[in-house]
């Protein structure tokens, strides 16, 4: 769904601001046979009353959010901005915004500082929620290939408690290994997040591991990879002084860094283990 033109977008937020007060049928005659709002055409506020209708706009009439902000925040998620998925990275100030952002801001009456805003704060949104979504993917589709492929005990953890510092416990005879996993769907850039927790559990767990699992958009497992201990402990941020301390903390992780498959668990793997445990695949 692309961003709407400029009048459509002008038209969304005259139906925003008028339904909560009156049905569509009275606001629909208000627009085409009322001065004031001639400027615009019954095609356009036809047009824009089907956009807000398919974007969810008319679930939460009465929300507290500042119309413009809703219109501005719909259209950058629903319009499958190629740059939208990558925003922390390609726009870090207002002037990096893309023209078609630009374009729907001055539409709505937004400045550039408050675009760029939104921007960022519905794209957190929104990335928080496709990273639970393909964390939760991930985790489960290693939890399968450890299930068929690793002597002893798998469980997951993460699944009754997020308090391990860890996803995934496997446990054979003498060797026990507590993965925590990290999970991507994109090619060329592995960002992951990690807590305090976690990372405070791998300086005193000598059985804790970072993998990360790489998904096709379909979350078929193509890739799976172990990252050095040590290449997180010399990239996490420091604690400066005894009154702050980081709590979480985002790592880009070069393509040389992770070493294919789970080194680790070589000792406890089936004969019939597929590549990418081994390490036999390209992660």
């Amino acid at each position: 769904m692309p961003v709407p033109p400029e009048p459509v977008l002008r038209a969304a937020v005259r139906w925003l601001e008028k339904l909560p007060a009156s049905g569509v049928a009275r606001v629909r005659a208000l627009f085409t046979t009322h001065s004031d709002f001639s400027d615009l055409t019954p095609t356009q506020y036809d047009a824009a009353y089907s956009w807000i209708r398919e974007a969810g706009l008319l679930e939460d009439l009465r929300s507290g959010v500042p119309v413009q902000c809703r219109v501005f925040d719909t259209a950058m998620v629903s319009s499958g901005m190629p740059w939208f998925q990558d925003a922390d990275l390609l726009v870090r100030r207002p002037d990096e915004l893309p023209e078609d952002a630009l374009r729907a801001a001055e539409a709505l009456g937004l400045t550039q500082e408050e675009a760029y805003a939104q921007v960022h704060s519905v794209w957190g949104k929104v990335d928080t929620e496709e990273r639970s979504r393909i964390g939760s993917a991930g985790e489960l589709a290693l939890l399968k290939l450890l299930s068929e492929s690793a002597h002893g005990r798998v469980e997951h953890v993460a699944a009754w408690s997020d308090g391990y510092g860890y996803d995934i416990f496997v446990d054979a005879e003498r060797f026990s290994a507590h993965i925590e996993v990290k999970t991507t769907t994109r090619r060329g850039r592995l960002t992951v997040y990690i807590s305090r927790n976690e990372y405070e559990t791998m300086l005193r767990d000598p059985a804790w591991e970072l993998v990360t699992v790489r998904l096709t958009p379909e979350l078929r497992i193509t890739a799976v990879a172990a990252v050095p201990k040590k290449w997180i402990a010399d990239h996490v941020p420091s604690d400066r002084t005894m009154r702050g301390r980081w709590e979480s903390c985002r790592l880009d992780i070069p393509s040389e860094v992770p070493v294919a498959g789970i080194p680790s668990l070589a000792p406890i793997l089936a004969e019939t283990a597929p590549p990418l445990l081994t390490g036999a695949a390209a992660p």
